[in-house]
């Protein structure tokens, strides 16, 4: 799988967070990992899984950033799938030094027009270049 196909499925993953408690996920990263609709590699399997437990263990900074930079919105107002988005590019803005700002954020306004509603890209977008500046 190449870094896009990766990403979206750590975006999948990552999505579960909002479903099932931190007891439930490494029961769901088995199930994402093995029985989906997906097969994976070793390698492919082992990288998103490590990369879904980095971010969810930054959850609670990552949320916090988001919400010290947005006006009128925090996590808790945002649709589910923008902020799992969100999560995702934030995490690797802030703590993925392998990954681009600029293509963080192009990833994410990617996976926000496959995944999200109509406005979903310019709202990710927006939110997102706050943490470009």
């Amino acid at each position: 799988m190449n870094r896009t196909e990766l990403r979206e499925q750590i975006f999948q993953l990552l999505f579960r967070v909002e479903f099932n408690t931190p007891e439930e996920m490494s029961e769901q990263e088995e199930l994402f990992t093995t029985t989906g609709d997906t097969e994976f590699t070793k390698t492919d399997a082992d990288y998103i899984r490590d990369k879904y437990e980095k971010i969810a263990e930054k959850l609670p900074e990552i949320d916090a950033a988001i919400n010290e930079k947005t006006e009128g919105w925090n996590t808790d107002r945002m649709a589910k799938v923008e902020l799992t988005i969100i999560r995702l590019a934030v995490y690797e803005i802030k703590f993925d030094e392998t990954v681009p700002t600029g293509v963080a954020i192009n990833e994410a306004v990617e996976l926000a027009k496959k995944f999200g509603q109509d406005g979903s890209p310019a709202f990710v977008n927006g939110v997102l270049a706050k943490f470009a500046q």
